[in-house]
């Protein structure tokens, strides 16, 4: 650690960190699991961005596997051909929108592998079950189509029916070669991204991060800040500023909460938030959307900028998802403040760099009062002679547990109420006096405890729910665990999802 700390970039520590997980495994797994927080950012966002535009310039070895469109109808194949067969979890990027930064093709492989690695850093997954895939279809990016040192395929994208033959055959390829898997899809952008998700979710157990763990995140942690306030999620005006997958699943989280506890049907709930997009506010009287726009279309007046929606529409929660560095200027912010005591801020959008807001700014321009997550970690700041801590909204919190409770029951089907169930245990688990500081989610230094709770949650309601079913072993295990008789369901299953985390002190790779 002394030596990762010594390194003078970040990317040298994700390339030092990589060096390690190739040459001394059981140490580089030691280390991350033991120093999470610390290694967090090195491993995936922000450093991971850069290493992906960078991904065949700075020589890292791959340990996922692509699929390439070369490849097709030798998926089942490659598969069976990996080195590691007893995988139960699979995340799939085809590179055409990493994080903030667009098309980055066969590069999009360091996504998938820096997710791969939370799996096992915050949920316990052991790593040899998990898969890291790269969909290589081309890539419309010129500059790697003219980069010499590009190592992915040099052609334009695959579209239409050709891709989806590709992702279809991958899918049965994955079913065929493993009776039960959970795949995660990452990074895919939004003109396929609603599709895939619909196509195959009732096919297989499957979601997208990017859709519905980052409405389970922001989800959370809005419920976590209305705890500080003490308001109601039903009183709230939430405007985002970028309507793509990431927002529109989020408000589509939001209005299923409200549907589920405030009486609403989901069009009522879906009212409460409001969307701009690059053309401006998402209303009614435009005839431009995209179909994934249009449940949020309200009968309201159309605003060109942000300021203008703010002051027209008075939000009292302001999500940032536009990967628009700065979007949140003072003046919005000021608006914010001007409108609610304790206005709830989050620029979620990543790399740091795409971020619409700092914490800084956020600070000095509410005075002190705002409720703040963001998508990038940022530093704390002294205010008031008080030292505030900015939350960061990480998925990390979310797909890890949600995957490897889908694992453990065998789920079949990963409902929208499943991410309902991990954003209220998540926003449950801060305390009052930690709110205050700015702690919207506990510390991630203790992400494995969190995870053995949002891990237990979810997979209660899986199996309450007739999604999965028990684990065979799970009344031993349990036993195993002296938990007294009395414990309660939630216990006993948090008590099973610790017996089966990955320990790096005694497991062999």
């Amino acid at each position: 650690m002394a030596a990762l700390r010594a390194l003078p970039t970040d990317l040298q520590r994700y390339l030092a960190l990589r060096a390690l997980q190739g040459d001394n495994p059981v140490l580089f797994y030691k280390m991350l699991v033991h120093h999470v927080q610390e290694i967090l950012p090195f491993v995936y966002t922000p450093t991971v961005g850069e290493a992906c535009q960078k991904y065949h310039r700075i020589g890292v070895p791959t340990y996922g596997l692509y699929l390439r469109a070369t490849d097709a109808g030798r998926f089942l194949e490659r598969l069976r051909s990996y080195p590691q067969q007893d995988v139960r979890v699979v995340v799939v990027t085809d590179g055409e929108r990493i994080l903030g930064l667009g098309d980055l093709g066969a590069g999009g492989m360091g996504i998938s592998e820096g997710k791969s690695l939370l799996y096992t850093a915050a949920a316990g997954v052991p790593p040899h079950q998990i898969l890291p895939v790269t969909l290589d279809v081309g890539t419309n990016n010129p500059g790697l189509l003219d980069d010499p040192e590009y190592r992915g395929l040099r052609q334009r994208r695959l579209s239409g029916a050709a891709y989806e033959a590709l992702v279809a055959e991958f899918v049965a390829a994955l079913q065929a070669w493993q009776p039960h898997v959970l795949l995660q899809f990452e990074d895919f952008a939004n003109h396929t991204a609603f599709h895939l998700l619909e196509e195959y979710r009732p096919k297989i157990c499957c979601f997208n991060d990017d859709i519905q763990g980052t409405a389970c995140i922001c989800l959370a942690g809005v419920l976590s800040a209305l705890r500080a306030t003490g308001a109601s999620l039903a009183d709230q005006r939430i405007l985002f500023y970028g309507a793509g997958e990431a927002g529109t699943g989020i408000g589509e989280l939001i209005a299923i909460c409200l549907e589920h506890h405030h009486g609403m049907t989901r069009e009522q709930g879906r009212s409460h938030c409001l969307f701009m997009g690059s053309k401006g506010l998402v209303c009614a009287s435009r005839s431009d959307l995209q179909p994934h726009k249009k449940p949020f279309a309200h009968d309201v007046p159309h605003c060109r900028t942000l300021l203008e929606a703010v002051q027209q529409i008075k939000p009292t929660v302001l999500i940032g998802v536009s990967t628009v560095a700065g979007a949140f200027s003072g003046d919005v912010l000021q608006a914010m403040a001007e409108l609610n005591p304790r206005p709830i801020i989050m620029p979620l959008s990543n790399p740091t760099s795409k971020s619409e807001c700092t914490f800084e700014a956020a600070v000095a321009a509410t005075r002190g009062r705002m409720l703040f997550a963001s998508g990038s970690p940022f530093p704390p700041c002294t205010y008031g002679g008080r030292t505030l801590h900015p939350a960061q909204a990480n998925n990390a919190y979310i797909f890890p547990a949600v995957g490897h409770a889908a694992v453990l029951t065998r789920c079949r089907e990963i409902s929208d109420d499943v991410f309902l169930v991990a954003a209220e245990a998540l926003a449950s688990m801060s305390s009052v006096a930690q709110l205050e500081q700015g702690h919207l989610f506990p510390a991630f230094a203790g992400i494995k405890a969190v995870s053995a709770r949002l891990i237990a949650a979810v997979a209660d309601f899986v199996v309450r729910a007739g999604l999965g079913s028990l684990p065979a072993d799970f009344d031993e295990a349990v036993r195993r665990s002296s938990l007294p008789s009395s414990a309660s369901n939630l216990a006993r299953w948090e008590a099973y999802a610790v017996a089966h985390m990955y320990d790096p002190n005694t497991a062999k790779l």
